[in-house]
């Protein structure tokens, strides 16, 4: 059992914390994602995970033993790096066996398992090729087996579809989930694509200023942010500024929002608050109704398998994502109502 706890983690550099009281556990064989924007902790902590940085305080704690002042090269972890950093000098199966190599391993036992591994990530018959002689993927998934020619008790990968092209990078998403769930590893992945972490974990940790904002499934995240940087940070969300005025009625832009039960609460009424709503929860209508929100349409983008309205209300823009089908029959500059569908609601501190 591979349980990796950690416990009030901070990292300082001088004055400055770049990790600060993080507390996570990352239960075994799970899929855990640590997302945020770039400068805010996620490879600082997967660092400190792998013994590449110091605890500046915290404990880590993997399989219940303190792995604090374990080095790095024996803490049997899996790595890959955001540069893959794979060895041109070497030939694909000289580098996945590499970490073998250094553990004294036996020539035919490192080849065999470059052979086992190759296997496993589809592609096999590519031992004796050179890195410069792989595509971008196949690089990918060199620098994977590598990281899991040591059986790892945790494997961590810090960015490690960033370089790839949009289709490859979702193709790779996919197969690396897959490969994950069949292994059973606890894993830890660095990104800043939401998207990637959406598609991917188990769960996610969402990151800003060094320090946790929130931590939670996919769906959880999405659905219930905590606070308005998640909300922003995870997908799109329309964060509509107005008075929480009771339980069943939100107040903004002139407008009468009714709440449901469904609808979280993350502040008391009567209060300031923001209504955080997800685009496919919003109506843009050709007339408004009375006690609707009214804007002027900015845009009209169609993508094919949605379209995309932007509305402007006020001082706030409007996002109201739906399908070709439901399209209303709106262009730039109309006036228009804009209906926000409660149920999946969050009303969050202003």
């Amino acid at each position: 059992m591979t349980q990796v706890r950690i416990e009030n983690a901070t990292k300082m550099y001088g004055n400055f914390a770049a990790v600060s009281k993080v507390s996570v556990d990352i239960p075994d064989g799970s899929f855990v994602c640590l997302l945020g924007p770039s400068g805010c902790g996620k490879t600082t902590l997967l660092r400190l995970v792998a013994g590449l940085e110091d605890l500046s305080d915290g404990a880590l704690i993997v399989g219940g033993e303190d792995y604090g002042h374990i080095p790095a090269h024996k803490r049997e972890f899996g790595m890959v790096f955001q540069s893959l950093a794979l060895f041109p000098h070497l030939t694909v199966a000289e580098n996945i066996a590499y970490p073998l190599k250094i553990r004294g391993t036996s020539a035919a036992k490192r080849r065999a398992r470059a052979t086992e591994l190759l296997e496993l990530i589809k592609l096999p018959g590519i031992e004796d090729r050179y890195v410069h002689q792989l595509s971008g993927g196949q690089r990918q998934r060199v620098a994977i087996a590598r990281g899991l020619a040591i059986d790892p008790k945790v494997f961590l990968l810090d960015e490690p579809l960033s370089a790839l092209d949009a289709n490859l990078r979702e193709h790779m998403q996919i197969e690396l989930r897959q490969l994950q769930k069949d292994l059973g590893v606890t894993t830890i992945v660095v990104t800043h694509d939401q998207r990637e972490a959406m598609s991917m974990a188990d769960v996610v940790i969402v990151m800003e200023a060094g320090e946790v904002q929130q931590i939670g499934t996919p769906m959880e995240i999405y659905r219930n942010p905590a606070n308005a940087f998640v909300a922003n940070f995870i997908g799109v969300s329309n964060l509509i500024p107005g008075q929480l005025i009771d339980h069943s009625t939100f107040e903004a832009g002139g407008a009468a929002i009714p709440l449901t039960a469904e609808d979280i609460l993350h502040v008391d009424p009567p209060s300031s608050a923001t209504l955080s709503v997800r685009p496919e929860d919003v109506v843009i209508s050709g007339n408004a109704k009375d006690g609707q929100l009214q804007g002027e349409v900015l845009f009209v983008r169609d993508l094919g398998a949605s379209v995309e309205i932007l509305v402007q209300v006020g001082e706030m823009e409007i996002t109201s994502v739906c399908t070709p089908k439901r399209r209303p029959d709106v262009k730039v500059g109309d006036t228009v109502g804009v209906e926000v569908l409660t149920g999946r609601a969050t009303v969050l501190a202003p």
